[in-house]
């Protein structure tokens, strides 16, 4: 039993390089938008987190009472806030870590 070679592949044009169309001042992210300080970055991501924790409660208590009509809700809202807590406490622990280390500095 003989097999036949395969043939070689055809209809394939070379790839053209790539266009630049805007420039390269147009990526850069303006200096006329708001600035955002530290602290208020971090209220506003505990307030997310609060957020995300409570509405896992509710549609827990509404799991809980029959209320709640699709259990994939509340499997993506409490692993949302699962997984926003873990960040938060990771946060945390590497903001104590610099704060323990500066803290660990010689004047």
């Amino acid at each position: 039993m003989s097999i036949p070679a395969i043939g070689a592949v055809s209809g394939f044009t070379p790839l053209t390089p790539p266009t630049v169309t805007s420039s390269v001042n147009a990526a850069a992210p303006s200096t006329s938008a708001q600035k955002v300080d530290f602290s208020s970055m971090l209220a506003s991501g505990l307030e997310n987190l609060q957020g995300l924790q409570s509405n896992a409660d509710s549609l827990a208590v509404k799991a809980a009472t029959g209320d709640l009509t699709s259990i994939h809700d509340y499997t993506i809202a409490a692993t949302e806030a699962s997984t926003a807590t873990q960040l938060t406490t990771a946060v945390r622990n590497k903001a104590l870590e610099a704060f323990q280390e500066i803290m660990r500095m010689s004047v």
